[in-house]
């Protein structure tokens, strides 16, 4: 069905990737927002990670994330964005934080997913900053974008307002960790502590390690920037950023590498990512007519972004809906 009137509610990345989705598709969109792009994107670090994220019993969320990774380029290309690739390197700091590697790893090689454990010398090879570590093994399919250059790319593609009065066709609600009644319940804020670093040292990669049993990621910029996360607390109060959490980060970085020691701290954010109940999004029919939801994206909305757009898309068009993220699910779970 095309030609609609569609008003998308929330201009982060999830919500922007699905007007601009749409607009290609010949829908008539309307982004409302009081403050784009200022939420969880702003914060993220734009891994495209669907490998080193995944855990057991998480077998849907490898299977979209790795399908949202195949779509990435033709976005990237569209929007003139840089996808940055060379894979993501996960390491162990100690032997202890090497059995971590290893046991992702193995879980990896269960989905099909193969990747090569790394002695300390072949993590070297690929990251000579990485002279601590005990070992590691490289992701080669993964890559990193900025979410903060894709946001104003798609941002000077749709057009965003802060109020909509008109009655659109359909109404798309991508407000992330904050839904409106009828669904408030469906998502909750987990508050993320995230630090952005300058460095004339940085990897070349994605890092992604355990330090003492502590994860932490480095995600490289051209600019010698270094994003460095995250922190991760359930919580009921606005997200803000702890000395606590800082130091944490800070510790664990520059154990992992040793050259941000001398790297200027640029800044520090903590944003809510927006997680569901069963750590799946929301994408499809709320239970409401005229209603989707595009949202409850918790550490993946950067990677699931085309993705979403593209079933939201598909559902105006077909009434196709995967059934993995049909927001419907915890109704039916309650009957």
């Amino acid at each position: 069905m095309s030609g609609l009137r569609v008003r998308v509610l929330g201009a982060g990345i999830v919500g922007l990737s699905v007007a601009e989705e749409l607009q290609r598709r010949g829908h008539a969109v309307t982004v409302v927002d009081r403050s784009p792009a200022a939420g969880a994107s702003y914060a993220a670090a734009g891994m495209l990670s669907p490998a080193t994220e995944v855990w057991h019993g998480e077998a849907d969320l490898l299977r979209l994330g790795t399908a949202s990774l195949a779509l990435w380029p033709a976005l990237a290309d569209r929007l003139r964005v840089e996808r940055r690739q060379g894979g993501t390197l996960l390491v162990g700091y100690d032997a202890g934080d090497l059995q971590q590697v290893e046991r992702q790893v193995a879980l990896l090689a269960r989905h099909a997913t193969p990747a090569d454990l790394l002695d300390r010398r072949g993590v070297a090879a690929l990251e000579p900053g990485l002279t601590r570590v005990a070992g590691g093994a490289l992701i080669e399919t993964e890559s990193s974008v900025d979410p903060r250059a894709v946001c104003a790319a798609l941002l000077r593609r749709v057009p965003v307002v802060p109020d909509d009065p008109a009655s659109p066709d359909v109404t798309v609600v991508a407000t992330g960790s904050r839904l409106p009644e009828p669904w408030t319940g469906l998502v909750r804020g987990v508050r993320g502590e995230i630090l952005r670093l300058r460095s004339s040292d940085p990897p070349t990669r994605t890092v992604r390690g355990w330090i003492g049993g502590e994860p932490v990621y480095l995600v490289p910029r051209d600019d010698g920037e270094v994003v460095v996360g995250a922190t991760s607390e359930e919580h009921a109060a606005p997200p803000i950023v702890t000395a606590g959490g800082v130091l944490r980060l800070l510790t664990a970085a520059r154990r992992l590498w040793p050259a941000l020691d001398r790297a200027e701290l640029v800044e520090t954010a903590a944003r809510d990512r927006p997680a569901t109940l069963d750590g799946l999004p929301l994408i499809g029919p709320s239970g409401r007519d005229g209603v989707l939801l595009a949202a409850g994206h918790y550490r993946h909305g950067v990677l699931l972004a085309p993705l979403t757009a593209a079933l939201v898309a598909d559902h105006l068009d077909s009434g196709a809906v995967e059934p993995a993220v049909d927001p419907r699910r915890f109704e039916r779970g309650r009957r």
